[in-house]
C-alpha cells in the first residue's frame, strides 16, 4: 500500500525473491540469516501482521499459522496467526506485550504489500521496520528490526478492494515459501555461513 514519504526515505537496501523460484525458501533463509543478530541467546520474535477477513491481508496470519506448526530454536517466538491475528485494532497492545516479555528482542515484522504488476509474487527481505496500514491511511506503529513483505497484488487504485479480491492461492503459496524460509534459517543458526547476500536498489514496494 501507499507508503508515507518518511518511510520511502529509508535507505536500507533489501533483497527480493520470487516465491515460485525453486530455491526461494533457501534464499529467504540466507538473506534472513544475514540480518539476524550474532548472539545465539537474543530473543527473536516474529510478528505476523494482517487479518483473515481480507484475502490479500491474510499473508501474515498464514505465515504465523504455518510457523506455529514447526519446531524452532528456543530463542524464536511467533505472534500473529489465523486464530489470534495481529491487526490494526491490537497491534500496539501486542507490541507492548512483547517488549514487556522479552529483553531487547530482535523483531521481524511480516506483512503483505501491494506493488507493481511485474513484482506481484515477490518476497522482500530487508533491514528496518515494516509500516503496516500506510496504504489505507492508518497511523500504526512501525514494526521490526528487520522485515519480510510479500507483494500480493497491484497498487494504485481502490487498494482496499484490491486486497479483498486478491487470490488466496497466491497468498497461500507465498506464505508457505516464507514460513519454510524462516524455519530453515532457524535450523541453520548454529552453522557458519559464507553466503554474501545480494541486494537490490529498487524502491521498496508498498506495505499494507
Amino acid at each position: 500500500m501507499n507508503l508515507k514519504p518518511s518511510f520511502l526515505e529509508n535507505k536500507n537496501r533489501m533483497s527480493r525473491v520470487m516465491h515460485e523460484d525453486l530455491d526461494a525458501s533457501r534464499r529467504i533463509s540466507q538473506e534472513l540469516l544475514a540480518l539476524l543478530p550474532a548472539s545465539q541467546t537474543q530473543s527473536i520474535v516474529i510478528v505476523c501482521i494482517g487479518t483473515d477477513r481480507s484475502t490479500g491481508d491474510s499473508l501474515g496470519p498464514l505465515v504465523g499459522t504455518f510457523l506455529k506448526e514447526k519446531t524452532f530454536a528456543s530463542n524464536f517466538s511467533v505472534y500473529g496467526t489465523l486464530e489470534d491475528p495481529i491487526h490494526a485494532m491490537n497491534l500496539e497492545e501486542k507490541l507492548t506485550e512483547i517488549k514487556l516479555k522479552y529483553d531487547r528482542p530482535f523483531i521481524i515484522g511480516i506483512d503483505a504489500c501491494l506493488g507493481k504488476l511485474k513484482s506481484v509474487g515477490v518476497v522482500q527481505i530487508g533491514e528496518g521496520p515494516v509500516k503496516p496500514g500506510a496504504g489505507v491511511n492508518k497511523e500504526l506503529p512501525s514494526v521490526g528490526d528487520a522485515h519480510i513483505t510479500g507483494i500480493v497484488n497491484v497498487s494504485g487504485f481502490m487498494e482496499f478492494m484490491v486486497l479483498q479480491n486478491t487470490r488466496l492461492n497466491l497468498v497461500l503459496k507465498m506464505a508457505k515459501t516464507i514460513s519454510n524460509g524462516i524455519h530453515l534459517a532457524s535450523s541453520q543458526l548454529s552453522r557458519p555461513s559464507s553466503f554474501t547476500p545480494f541486494t537490490w536498489s529498487y524502491e521498496q514496494e508498498k506495505t499494507l
